[in-house]
Protein backbone atom coordinates (compact mmCIF):
# COMPACT_ATOMS: atom_id res chain seq x y z
CA UNK A 1 0.00 0.00 0.00
CA UNK A 2 2.88 2.26 1.12
CA UNK A 3 4.40 1.54 -2.42
CA UNK A 4 1.35 2.39 -4.39
CA UNK A 5 1.28 5.48 -2.31
CA UNK A 6 4.69 6.44 -3.17
CA UNK A 7 3.95 6.12 -6.79
CA UNK A 8 0.98 7.45 -6.98
CA UNK A 9 2.10 10.84 -5.25
CA UNK A 10 5.73 10.22 -7.67
CA UNK A 11 2.76 10.54 -10.93
CA UNK A 12 1.48 13.51 -10.02
CA UNK A 13 4.69 15.34 -9.15
CA UNK A 14 5.61 14.63 -12.63
CA UNK A 15 2.77 16.33 -13.89
CA UNK A 16 3.25 19.81 -12.03
CA UNK A 17 5.96 20.58 -14.18
CA UNK A 18 3.83 19.89 -17.68
CA UNK A 19 0.91 21.63 -16.16
CA UNK A 20 3.35 24.83 -15.61
CA UNK A 21 4.48 24.22 -18.65
CA UNK A 22 1.71 24.33 -20.86
CA UNK A 23 1.07 27.97 -19.42
CA UNK A 24 4.59 29.50 -19.85
CA UNK A 25 4.57 30.85 -23.76
CA UNK A 26 4.52 34.54 -21.43
CA UNK A 27 7.44 33.92 -19.03
CA UNK A 28 9.52 32.40 -22.11
CA UNK A 29 8.96 35.59 -24.52
CA UNK A 30 9.42 38.38 -21.30
CA UNK A 31 12.73 36.03 -20.27
CA UNK A 32 13.86 35.79 -24.64
CA UNK A 33 12.67 39.57 -25.04
CA UNK A 34 11.26 38.12 -28.46
CA UNK A 35 8.06 37.30 -29.73
CA UNK A 36 7.21 35.22 -32.76
CA UNK A 37 3.78 36.46 -34.53
CA UNK A 38 2.50 35.15 -37.37
CA UNK A 39 1.32 37.81 -40.11
CA UNK A 40 -0.19 37.67 -43.95
CA UNK A 41 1.71 39.49 -47.11
CA UNK A 42 -0.93 38.31 -49.27
CA UNK A 43 -3.73 40.18 -47.72
CA UNK A 44 -3.44 43.90 -48.63
CA UNK A 45 -4.46 46.48 -46.89
CA UNK A 46 -3.70 43.92 -43.39
CA UNK A 47 -0.84 42.59 -44.79
CA UNK A 48 1.66 42.67 -47.93
CA UNK A 49 5.02 43.10 -48.69
CA UNK A 50 5.47 46.93 -49.94
CA UNK A 51 8.37 48.73 -52.40
CA UNK A 52 11.19 47.84 -49.84
CA UNK A 53 10.19 43.88 -49.78
CA UNK A 54 9.30 44.26 -46.31
CA UNK A 55 5.84 43.01 -44.14
CA UNK A 56 3.15 46.53 -43.82
CA UNK A 57 -0.16 46.76 -42.93
CA UNK A 58 -3.04 46.76 -40.30
CA UNK A 59 -1.82 43.19 -39.02
CA UNK A 60 2.28 44.06 -39.32
CA UNK A 61 1.44 47.55 -37.22
CA UNK A 62 -1.17 45.35 -34.67
CA UNK A 63 2.00 42.66 -34.27
CA UNK A 64 4.41 45.45 -33.53
CA UNK A 65 1.86 47.68 -31.54
CA UNK A 66 1.72 44.28 -29.10
CA UNK A 67 5.54 43.51 -29.03
CA UNK A 68 6.17 47.23 -28.20
CA UNK A 69 3.58 47.08 -25.44
CA UNK A 70 5.28 43.88 -24.20
CA UNK A 71 8.66 45.21 -24.41
CA UNK A 72 10.12 42.78 -26.87
CA UNK A 73 11.56 42.70 -29.91
CA UNK A 74 9.17 40.80 -32.57
CA UNK A 75 9.62 38.13 -35.24
CA UNK A 76 7.17 37.86 -38.51
CA UNK A 77 7.09 34.82 -39.67
CA UNK A 78 4.72 35.26 -42.98
CA UNK A 79 1.71 32.81 -43.11
CA UNK A 80 -1.30 31.53 -45.44
CA UNK A 81 -5.09 31.17 -44.95
CA UNK A 82 -4.25 27.53 -44.47
CA UNK A 83 -1.15 27.46 -42.46
CA UNK A 84 -1.63 30.11 -39.73
CA UNK A 85 -3.56 28.28 -37.25
CA UNK A 86 -1.15 25.24 -37.38
CA UNK A 87 1.94 27.44 -36.77
CA UNK A 88 -0.02 28.80 -33.43
CA UNK A 89 -0.38 24.51 -33.04
CA UNK A 90 2.94 23.65 -33.66
CA UNK A 91 4.60 26.32 -31.76
CA UNK A 92 5.88 28.25 -34.43
CA UNK A 93 4.10 31.25 -33.62
CA UNK A 94 3.40 33.07 -30.54
CA UNK A 95 0.35 34.57 -32.03
CA UNK A 96 -1.39 34.88 -34.66
CA UNK A 97 -2.01 38.12 -35.78
CA UNK A 98 -3.46 37.75 -39.55
CA UNK A 99 -6.96 38.70 -40.29
CA UNK A 100 -8.18 35.31 -38.33
CA UNK A 101 -11.98 35.35 -37.78
CA UNK A 102 -13.35 33.43 -34.62
CA UNK A 103 -15.72 30.64 -34.89
CA UNK A 104 -16.84 27.72 -33.02
CA UNK A 105 -14.83 24.97 -35.23
CA UNK A 106 -11.37 27.27 -34.34
CA UNK A 107 -12.25 27.69 -30.71
CA UNK A 108 -11.69 23.79 -30.85
CA UNK A 109 -8.07 24.15 -31.05
CA UNK A 110 -6.83 27.58 -30.34
CA UNK A 111 -8.48 30.65 -28.27
CA UNK A 112 -8.97 34.05 -29.05
CA UNK A 113 -8.14 37.40 -27.81
CA UNK A 114 -10.86 40.69 -27.74
CA UNK A 115 -10.77 41.67 -31.50
CA UNK A 116 -8.72 44.22 -32.76
CA UNK A 117 -9.98 45.48 -36.41
CA UNK A 118 -13.10 45.16 -38.46
CA UNK A 119 -13.74 42.79 -41.34
CA UNK A 120 -16.62 42.70 -43.85
CA UNK A 121 -17.09 39.94 -46.37
CA UNK A 122 -18.92 40.72 -49.56
CA UNK A 123 -19.46 39.26 -53.35
CA UNK A 124 -17.95 41.45 -55.82
CA UNK A 125 -18.58 41.55 -59.68
CA UNK A 126 -18.86 43.75 -62.50
CA UNK A 127 -21.30 46.56 -62.72
CA UNK A 128 -22.99 45.01 -65.60
CA UNK A 129 -23.70 41.33 -63.92
CA UNK A 130 -26.98 41.30 -62.57
CA UNK A 131 -26.07 39.52 -58.81
CA UNK A 132 -27.85 41.08 -55.89
CA UNK A 133 -28.54 38.18 -53.53
CA UNK A 134 -26.93 34.13 -53.23
CA UNK A 135 -29.52 32.91 -55.70
CA UNK A 136 -28.07 34.49 -58.30
CA UNK A 137 -24.87 32.79 -57.89
CA UNK A 138 -26.72 29.75 -59.42
CA UNK A 139 -24.78 28.82 -62.54
CA UNK A 140 -21.77 31.12 -62.20
CA UNK A 141 -17.97 31.01 -61.35
CA UNK A 142 -16.80 32.12 -57.93
CA UNK A 143 -13.59 32.72 -56.11
CA UNK A 144 -12.84 32.40 -52.79
CA UNK A 145 -9.60 31.32 -50.55
CA UNK A 146 -9.94 28.15 -49.05
CA UNK A 147 -10.39 27.27 -45.25
CA UNK A 148 -11.15 31.24 -44.42
CA UNK A 149 -14.79 32.80 -42.83
CA UNK A 150 -15.06 33.88 -46.72
CA UNK A 151 -15.04 30.13 -47.38
CA UNK A 152 -17.47 29.50 -44.72
CA UNK A 153 -19.93 31.95 -45.15
CA UNK A 154 -19.72 32.01 -49.25
CA UNK A 155 -20.85 27.75 -48.27
CA UNK A 156 -23.73 28.68 -46.79
CA UNK A 157 -25.64 30.17 -49.10
CA UNK A 158 -23.93 28.86 -52.33
CA UNK A 159 -26.57 27.28 -54.74
CA UNK A 160 -25.95 24.01 -55.92
CA UNK A 161 -24.78 25.08 -59.48
CA UNK A 162 -22.43 27.45 -59.11
CA UNK A 163 -19.14 26.84 -59.67
CA UNK A 164 -16.92 27.90 -56.09
CA UNK A 165 -13.37 27.80 -57.06
CA UNK A 166 -11.12 27.57 -53.83
CA UNK A 167 -7.85 29.01 -54.00
CA UNK A 168 -4.92 28.16 -51.42
CA UNK A 169 -3.80 32.10 -50.56
CA UNK A 170 -6.11 35.43 -51.29
CA UNK A 171 -3.29 36.46 -54.24
CA UNK A 172 -4.33 33.12 -56.01
CA UNK A 173 -8.60 34.02 -54.99
CA UNK A 174 -7.71 37.68 -56.51
CA UNK A 175 -5.93 36.64 -59.57
CA UNK A 176 -8.71 34.40 -60.67
CA UNK A 177 -11.28 37.22 -60.85
CA UNK A 178 -8.80 39.70 -62.47
CA UNK A 179 -7.48 37.70 -65.06
CA UNK A 180 -10.94 36.11 -65.84
CA UNK A 181 -10.86 32.42 -64.59
CA UNK A 182 -13.80 33.25 -62.97
CA UNK A 183 -16.89 35.48 -63.14
CA UNK A 184 -17.06 36.75 -59.40
CA UNK A 185 -15.24 36.96 -56.02
CA UNK A 186 -15.70 36.64 -52.41
CA UNK A 187 -13.29 38.25 -50.41
CA UNK A 188 -13.09 41.08 -48.00
CA UNK A 189 -14.49 44.14 -48.23
CA UNK A 190 -11.28 46.04 -47.81
CA UNK A 191 -9.51 43.13 -50.20
CA UNK A 192 -11.68 44.06 -53.30
CA UNK A 193 -11.33 48.04 -52.41
CA UNK A 194 -7.91 47.58 -52.66
CA UNK A 195 -8.19 45.19 -55.70
CA UNK A 196 -10.68 47.64 -57.67
CA UNK A 197 -8.40 50.62 -57.09
CA UNK A 198 -5.70 48.50 -59.24
CA UNK A 199 -8.08 47.48 -62.18
CA UNK A 200 -10.34 50.30 -62.17
CA UNK A 201 -10.66 48.50 -66.10
CA UNK A 202 -13.07 45.67 -64.35
CA UNK A 203 -15.73 48.38 -63.20
CA UNK A 204 -16.27 45.52 -59.89
CA UNK A 205 -18.66 46.52 -57.00
CA UNK A 206 -20.09 45.39 -54.23
CA UNK A 207 -22.75 43.04 -55.19
CA UNK A 208 -24.21 41.96 -51.45
CA UNK A 209 -22.50 41.75 -48.14
CA UNK A 210 -22.19 38.27 -46.55
CA UNK A 211 -20.74 39.05 -42.81
CA UNK A 212 -19.04 41.59 -40.42
CA UNK A 213 -16.41 39.19 -39.08
CA UNK A 214 -14.05 41.58 -36.93
CA UNK A 215 -10.52 39.87 -36.51
CA UNK A 216 -9.02 38.27 -33.44
CA UNK A 217 -5.00 37.42 -32.51
CA UNK A 218 -5.17 33.83 -32.39
CA UNK A 219 -3.54 32.39 -29.24
CA UNK A 220 -2.59 28.49 -28.39
CA UNK A 221 -5.12 26.60 -26.16
CA UNK A 222 -3.78 27.11 -22.19
CA UNK A 223 -1.78 29.73 -22.87
CA UNK A 224 -4.45 31.89 -20.20
CA UNK A 225 -0.95 34.80 -18.79
CA UNK A 226 -0.40 35.62 -22.49
CA UNK A 227 -4.25 35.45 -23.78
CA UNK A 228 -4.78 37.77 -21.02
CA UNK A 229 -2.15 40.07 -21.38
CA UNK A 230 -2.67 40.62 -25.14
CA UNK A 231 -6.46 41.36 -23.97
CA UNK A 232 -4.87 44.06 -21.61
CA UNK A 233 -2.66 45.60 -24.63
CA UNK A 234 -5.75 45.54 -26.93
CA UNK A 235 -8.70 47.13 -24.29
CA UNK A 236 -6.11 49.86 -23.70
CA UNK A 237 -5.38 50.24 -27.34
CA UNK A 238 -9.03 50.56 -27.61
CA UNK A 239 -9.52 53.26 -25.23
CA UNK A 240 -6.46 55.41 -26.44
CA UNK A 241 -8.09 55.67 -29.51
CA UNK A 242 -4.87 53.85 -31.18
CA UNK A 243 -6.98 50.99 -32.80
CA UNK A 244 -9.27 53.92 -34.12
CA UNK A 245 -6.04 55.06 -35.98
CA UNK A 246 -4.85 52.27 -37.19
CA UNK A 247 -8.35 51.21 -38.68
CA UNK A 248 -8.67 54.94 -40.46
CA UNK A 249 -4.56 54.54 -42.03
CA UNK A 250 -5.07 51.25 -43.42
CA UNK A 251 -9.10 50.74 -43.74
CA UNK A 252 -10.15 54.46 -44.32
CA UNK A 253 -13.23 53.56 -41.72
CA UNK A 254 -13.71 53.22 -38.21
CA UNK A 255 -13.88 50.15 -36.19
CA UNK A 256 -16.96 50.57 -34.84
CA UNK A 257 -18.30 48.23 -31.92
CA UNK A 258 -15.29 45.79 -31.48
CA UNK A 259 -16.44 42.42 -29.70
CA UNK A 260 -14.30 40.87 -26.06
Amino acid sequence: MQRRLFTLVAACAALLPLGAQAQNALDTIVAKKLITIAIPTDFPPYGFVGPDLKPQGLDIDMANYVASKLGVKVELVPVTTANRIPYLQTKKADLVISTLGRNPEREKVIDFTAAYSPFYIGVFAPKSMTVKAPADLAGKSVSVTRGSVDDAELTKVVPANAEVRRFEDNNGTVSAYVSGQVQIITTAVAVAANMMQRNPQLNTELKFSLKDSPNFIGVAKGEDKLRARVNEIVAAAKSSGDLEKMSQKWLGRSTGELPN
